[in-house]
């Protein structure tokens, strides 16, 4: 997308990313915490420390309790009941795979649902019910911080964030403002300033949050970024929630007049993002996605996905050809906020980010089977969680592979590799 994309949609290019693009196996996995692993996570950290990563952030949220593939927004008002899947073979099977009470995937303890809070209670209780899949740990964290300030006199901070999960644009600009406040509030505690650098990985859906946090932080005066806080600032208002109207007007008040982060590079890294928002990579520092793919195509175009009906109901279940929820939360799919006001609020940020709606857009995104935007670097990785097992848990759909632990180790390492070797 170009500078000063202003909210704009990814246009889904199915072109070769190709010097943007690296493909890799994770192979000959080294055991989480024995010396070797040890060593070579030191080294990395040695690595960050030299290119000015003063922090690290872990950004995440559910898969349980959540409508993960967005099925509410299909379902309510895509239009399926006055039959626009008719004629298209085998996408009743697809849907039924991917709705909340059919794909698999059980609710949280007491029927816990998002707005998940960002405090220990909730994150334990994760930790607990999910374990390592599509979920940064505390124990994942606390390794990666051990690990790479092994031998640096001073310490990368590092950090994890639980976004609230709700899966709509409300809840992603609502999770923009707060993530940004977050690192604000970091800058500040650490004194972090222009030299330095925060690395933040988000999974899944965060790193929706973080395109759109990437247009927020545009240096340019875009038109878009008033007309969003407008609706997120009447929104708080409208809902009496005092606390969050002040953190949404301090992050416009900073966005206009100073950068936020003090002027410290912020780089990102996705894993398993649906291809959605615009990305403007003109406030932020390195970018690079990092999707869980493998190739079932016969048309020499790797870099895509493969969507046939009704072959892919066949191979979800298996997660056979990688990351699926990837593939298929796109545009047009969503959960459906709860209450009148944020249905409200939550159509108005629509109109703004993104022009597609309805069963057969969502069908035609689909169907386009991109797996990166068009901007930053693209990493395609097997990773080897394909074992057969029909168990939704074992994998969840290709998309919880990235979190796991034995996978972090390979993760530092192409992060290094890409973001600050020369």
């Amino acid at each position: 997308m170009p500078i000063e994309n202003n909210f704009q949609h990814d246009d889904l290019s199915r072109k070769n990313p190709v010097e943007r693009l690296r493909s890799v196996d994770l192979t000959d996995v080294v055991p989480p915490d024995s010396p070797e692993w040890g060593e070579a996570m030191a080294q990395y950290g040695t690595s960050l420390s030299q290119a000015g990563v003063a922090s690290v952030v872990f950004l995440h949220g559910a898969l349980h309790g959540t409508d993960l593939f967005g099925m509410q927004r299909l379902d309510e008002a895509g239009g399926l009941k006055r039959g626009y899947s008719r004629g298209v073979s085998g996408v009743d099977a697809l849907l039924a795979a991917m709705r909340e009470e059919s794909n698999g995937i059980p609710m949280l303890p007491g029927g816990l649902k998002p707005p998940f809070a960002n405090d220990q209670a909730t994150k334990h209780l994760l930790d607990e019910q999910i374990g390592d899949g599509g979920n940064f740990t505390e124990a994942y964290v606390h390794s990666f911080k051990n690990a790479i300030n092994k031998n640096l006199s001073q310490p990368i901070a590092c950090h994890r964030l639980l976004w609230s999960s709700e899966h709509h644009h409300l809840g992603r600009a609502l999770a923009a403002v707060r993530v940004l406040d977050e690192l604000h509030r970091l800058c500040k505690q650490q004194n972090f300033e222009k030299g330095h650098r925060i690395l933040i990985q988000a999974h899944g859906q965060a790193g929706l949050v973080l395109a759109l946090a990437s247009n927020m932080l545009c240096p340019s005066p875009i038109t878009g970024r008033p007309k969003l806080f407008s609706i997120l600032t009447a929104y708080a208002e409208q809902t009496n929630q005092p606390a969050l109207g002040q953190t949404v007007r301090r992050i416009e008040a900073l966005l206009t007049t100073v950068s936020p982060l003090n002027g410290v590079a912020l780089d990102m890294v996705t894993f398993g993002t649906p291809v959605r928002y615009g990305w403007d990579p003109s406030g932020i520092g390195k970018l690079l996605h990092v999707t869980n793919h493998r190739n079932l195509r016969t048309d020499g175009k790797s870099w895509l996905a493969k969507m046939e009906l009704p072959q892919i109901t066949m191979e979800m279940p298996i997660a056979w050809g990688g990351d699926y929820v990837q593939e298929l939360a796109v545009a047009g799919s969503d959960a459906v906020p709860s209450t009148e006001s944020a249905k409200a609020a939550n159509k108005a940020i629509w109109e703004l980010v993104e022009p597609y709606d309805g069963f057969e857009r969502w069908l035609e995104c689909v169907r386009r089977a991109v797996r990166f935007p068009s901007e930053g670097r693209c990493l395609l990785v097997d990773y080897k969680d394909s074992t057969g097992s029909t168990n939704p848990r074992d994998h969840y759909y290709g998309h919880a592979v990235y979190t796991r632990r034995h996978a972090l180790l390979f993760n530092t390492a192409q992060i290094d590799r890409t973001f600050y070797k020369p």
